[in-house]
């Protein structure tokens, strides 16, 4: 890409925090221009966890064009995005202009939801894997990207999710920029 790319990742009560702040901080390192928008205003959210992260604008102050949308999970913050009428316009807005969504954990659950990317090769969290099966082609590996549509598993593969993501919006060397002083992937001894 010529132009800096754009990433909005958009943030709810409940999310998990690992999932939102690894895809923040790893598409920052990679130079994309990131946004944080907190689905119910620019007030300090209360993650999963109990971290608390404060976005950079309200979901409804949002504007303009973003190359993806990043929906982390967490189980009460991914239902709490699956339930928002204005998560799932810009959803719809997305796939209907050919641009990226990107979902971890139990927000692709939020997909099914707002009625987009049906019949997509998917993956999520275990924990809610029955509720996508009808929804696409469901698939256990720990990333999937099938075309504008990147989903991951959980905390566990979110830097792995990232990574892709940056991948998808920048180029393979920059990806291998970014992976390398992360060491990433860890090896366990």
């Amino acid at each position: 890409m010529t132009e800096k790319a754009r990433a909005l990742v958009l943030l709810a009560q409940g999310n998990e925090e690992m999932e939102a702040v690894i895809a923040i901080d790893v598409m920052r390192r990679a130079e994309i221009d990131v946004t944080v928008a907190g689905l119910d205003g620019a007030g300090p959210i209360r993650c999963s966890r109990g971290v608390v992260i404060t976005p950079d604008v309200a979901l409804e102050e949002v504007s303009g064009e973003y190359d993806i949308v990043v929906l982390p999970g967490g189980a009460e913050g991914a239902q709490r995005l699956a339930e928002a009428p204005a998560v799932g316009e810009l959803l719809r807005n997305q796939e209907k202009a050919g641009r990226r969504v990107g979902a971890i954990c139990a927000a692709p659950v939020a997909l099914k939801q707002h009625g987009v990317f049906k019949g997509r090769r998917m993956t999520s969290h275990p924990s809610v894997r029955t509720l996508l099966e009808d929804w696409g082609e469901y698939s256990e590996h720990s990333v999937v990207e099938d075309g504008n549509l990147i989903t991951s598993r959980g905390p566990g593969t979110a830097f792995a999710f990232a990574l892709r993501i940056v991948g998808a919006l920048t180029d393979a060397e920059r990806m291998a920029r970014v992976r390398a002083p992360m060491m990433f992937p860890v090896q366990v001894s």
